[in-house]
């Protein structure tokens, strides 16, 4: 039955959004904190502050909330990339920004890794996700803070995502073998190398 004013929705189902994204949250923080295989749902919920119950009345099952999770991280640093920029970073320099929580924490950084690993089989849940990181990353790149979507004579736009996304992760590890080197650092130094100077570079024709 509708209320009184005959706008306000009540029962379970009026917070829906805001309990899904507060659950997929605490899929974040429980996924960083045990990595995907001894992560558990039951923890998770915990988490989030509902039943175990509650949390399957959302999600089929872990897969589909490692998935809603991973596509939140994307989201989350999208924002925080263009919170980044707005304040004036250059963009060599604009990755590493996003990335300085994550090169901080060593045990997030590991099941992180732990993970893209993983999902380089076919066969597991996060496969396609991550196969298409490469594609996300691209799109994320036509810009003109960065330019990296435009190819160069020696290298295609594919080409410069794909080492982009390689130093990454070997600096992720490399960081987690000696902590003391400013990773970051170099990451910006390899930045400006793949994109140029500002504005150097046109779209392919």
């Amino acid at each position: 039955m509708s209320s009184p004013t005959g706008t306000r929705r009540r029962g379970p189902y009026a917070t829906t959004p805001a309990r899904r994204l507060q659950i997929v949250r605490a899929a974040l923080a429980g996924f960083a904190e045990h990595g995907y295989e001894r992560a558990s749902l039951r923890d998770i919920a915990a988490r989030a502050g509902v039943t175990h119950a509650a949390l399957l009345r959302h999600f089929s099952g872990k897969e589909e909330l490692l998935l809603a999770a991973l596509a939140q991280r994307e989201a989350d640093e999208e924002e925080q990339a263009a919170r980044i920029i707005a304040a004036g970073t250059a963009g060599p320099a604009v990755l590493g920004a996003v990335l300085a929580d994550e090169f901080a924490d060593p045990d997030y950084q590991r099941n992180w890794l732990a993970l893209a690993i993983a999902a380089t089989s076919p066969t597991h849940p996060a496969h396609e996700f991550f196969a298409g990181r490469r594609d996300r990353m691209r799109t994320r790149f036509r810009s003109g803070s960065l330019n990296t979507a435009y190819d160069s004579p020696d290298l295609s736009a594919d080409d410069k995502v794909v080492m982009v996304l390689a130093m990454m992760d070997g600096l992720r590890i490399q960081t987690l073998l000696d902590p003391s080197r400013d990773s970051l650092r170099l990451l910006e130094i390899f930045m400006q190398s793949v994109i140029g100077p500002e504005g150097d570079e046109q779209p392919s024709k």
